[in-house]
């Protein structure tokens, strides 16, 4: 594969405008960020699974930095969230919607397989349910003051009564977090119905094209068969006249001759 070398400051964070990122580019990256997504769910140093992504994109041709990478997600994730919202013909202006709704169906499900099994928290969930551009960090915040605002949002209330506050405030997120998940897989289903129905409905339309194009050649060829055959019957008509003339002609010469 022909490399892309790329002639930019990696710490800029500009690296989604000079060069332009091609399509073949964007769909290997998206497959490789595909493969991490769910080590990005489990771990908190995420600065450290963009290096692996950079790492991985250079293995293929394609030189962008970790800051590149992130940047580029987040850019994605956005326009693949101004696409739900839009018709099915305006969603097709963004060739990566199906690879983003893949990456998110596959997240939110594994999440509640594990929340089914009890084998994660309500927090997890919530990190799943959270676009992507919060988990990347949209407000440009560094690792160090996430880790002070968590620590501050999580520290523990005094008391026992705090303690039974927070825990009846977490599962009430908890159904609050399921239900607005429910509501999405609900509203990407019906949207998925739709576009079945779209191409379905397109494919039959193609397919009637298709057979009135096929009705109209078998019609032409009976056409010009009846026509063939109407043309050998007056071939034929002509050579029987032909050959009785010839006959009556020959009858007549005989007869001539026998007489004299």
């Amino acid at each position: 594969m022909e490399a892309h070398y790329v002639n930019v400051n990696p710490e800029s964070g500009g690296g989604d405008r000079f060069p332009q990122w091609s399509l073949n580019e964007t769909r290997e990256f998206l497959a490789i960020r595909a493969e991490l997504d769910r080590t990005f769910m489990e771990t908190k140093r995420n600065k450290l699974l963009w290096d692996v992504i950079s790492s991985k994109m250079k293995e293929k041709g394609f030189i962008r930095s970790a800051e590149q990478c992130k940047c580029k997600w987040k850019n994605l994730v956005t326009r693949y969230k101004g696409s739900e919202t839009m018709d099915q013909e305006n969603m097709r202006q963004f060739p990566f919607h199906d690879e983003l709704r893949a990456i998110f169906a596959a997240r939110m499900q594994r999440l509640l397989w594990l929340e089914a099994e009890g084998g994660t928290s309500s927090s997890v969930v919530k990190k799943g349910i959270r676009s992507s551009s919060e988990e990347d960090n949209s407000n440009g915040e560094s690792d160090g003051e996430r880790g002070v605002k968590k620590k501050r949002r999580s520290k523990p209330p005094a008391g026992d009564k705090g303690r039974g506050s927070s825990s009846t405030s977490g599962g009430v997120n908890l159904q609050e977090v399921l239900e607005e998940f429910m509501r999405q897989m609900m509203e990407m289903e019906v949207q998925w119905m739709k576009a079945a129905e779209a191409r379905e409905e397109e494919r039959r339309m193609k397919e009637m094209e298709w057979r009135q194009m096929m009705e109209a050649l078998e019609r032409e060829r009976i056409m010009m068969d009846r026509r063939w055959r109407e043309r050998e019957e007056q071939r034929r008509m002509r050579e029987e006249a032909r050959a009785e003339k010839r006959d009556a002609l020959i009858t007549a010469l005989l007869n001539k001759i026998m007489r004299d």
